[in-house]
């Protein structure tokens, strides 16, 4: 699909749900934090679903396999089944495809879901360097020890494909953020020298492959993370809404580079059942949104508060706006002035 017009915030005069027929959602920080609900993700999926809204459930998470993933999401409310899962190990054994042939060996370093991932595409998991592997798919276990990844890092150096379900430096836990796939393969190429090439998001493989498989031709992408969810929404041409139950903050979302801007901002999962505003630019550089406004002056960014306008979230629009537009114009805006948006579910 083309990607939404500009850099900027996307107005929706209609609720989310109402406008996309179908959402990709990620799943730690966004439906779940580790084995804990998120507050009112449940209840928002449910009414998208009721509004229309079909649902797949796109993570790079790469341990489990689908049906784990869609029992765990029933358990915690969201019916979901297997067909609804979309694993960054999937999409990794379909990068696999690209450049081995059927029944090529591939030493798998990772979960159950990254081997039954890779069998099923047909290729032949083996156990050691020493098999002379073509490719070495790589994704998070909790299980995993220096023994694996020195396996990986000898089948490397031999010349084996290094191919990552995803890059995610930490993974989202109910005790806070543990090391993600993304810091284990960062130790394989520390050791090999060799970068890597990655399925999982920021690529837009598990999107299109998920857009795809339910036979869409647009969707819509919800995630916590700007640097995975919603820079693969921007480089898929997706349109994404950035949801602050899990990793990147509303501040992080007014400091985003280009390439990882959301289109759309909202506290949790409700905001799929609300219309979103796009802050619209004023006399002398405010930007504005229901109220609440913004600009950037000599590098700084300035907030004004006005009688009657609440909403912090609108405040992060406005500033999201007089930022993107300052930076987009090749003025250096002073991240100092940039404060904490507090911004959450109540």
């Amino acid at each position: 699909m083309s990607a939404p017009g500009g850099t900027g915030l996307l107005a929706c005069d209609v609720p989310l749900a109402q406008r996309y027929g179908l959402a990709l959602v990620d799943l730690d920080g966004v439906a779940y934090r580790g084995p804990d609900p998120i507050e009112h993700a449940s209840q928002g999926l449910v009414d998208a679903r009721d509004a229309g809204m079909r649902l797949v459930f796109v993570t790079n998470n790469a341990s489990r396999e689908p049906e784990q993933v869609a029992d765990q999401l029933t358990g915690l409310g969201i019916p979901t089944g297997p067909d609804e899962v979309m694993t960054a190990a999937q999409a990794c054994a379909a990068l696999l495809t690209t450049r081995l042939a059927p029944g090529a060996r591939v030493l798998v370093v990772g979960g159950a879901g990254l081997r039954t991932a890779v069998t099923a595409a047909g290729f032949q998991v083996v156990s050691s360097a020493d098999d002379e592997p073509e490719a070495v798919a790589q994704g998070f276990s909790p299980e995993l020890g220096w023994t694996d990844l020195a396996e990986a890092a000898f089948a490397v150096e031999r010349g084996a494909w290094h191919v990552a379900s995803n890059l995610d430096l930490s993974l989202p836990q109910a005790r806070g953020f543990a090391p993600g796939n993304g810091s284990l393969v960062a130790a394989v190429q520390a050791a090999t020298g060799v970068v890597p090439d990655s399925a999982g998001k920021p690529s837009p493989t598990m999107y299109r492959l998920a857009v795809e498989r339910a036979g869409a031709t647009e969707a819509l992408v919800i995630g916590d993370r700007l640097d995975t969810d919603l820079a693969g929404a921007r480089s898929g041409g997706y349109p994404g809404l950035h949801v602050l139950t899990g990793v990147s903050s509303a501040r992080d979302a007014v400091l985003a580079v280009p390439g990882e801007r959301p289109h759309f901002l909202g506290a949790d999962l409700r905001a799929l059942h609300v219309a979103h505003p796009a802050p619209v630019q004023g006399p002398d550089g405010w930007w504005e949104c229901r109220g609440q406004t913004a600009r950037v002056s000599d590098g700084r960014l300035e907030l004004a508060d006005h009688p009657g306008a609440t909403d912090v979230l609108d405040l992060a629009r406005a500033a999201c706006a007089a930022v993107w537009s300052a930076v987009d114009a090749g003025e250096t805006v002073d991240a100092d002035t940039v404060p904490e948006l507090p911004v959450g579910s109540d």
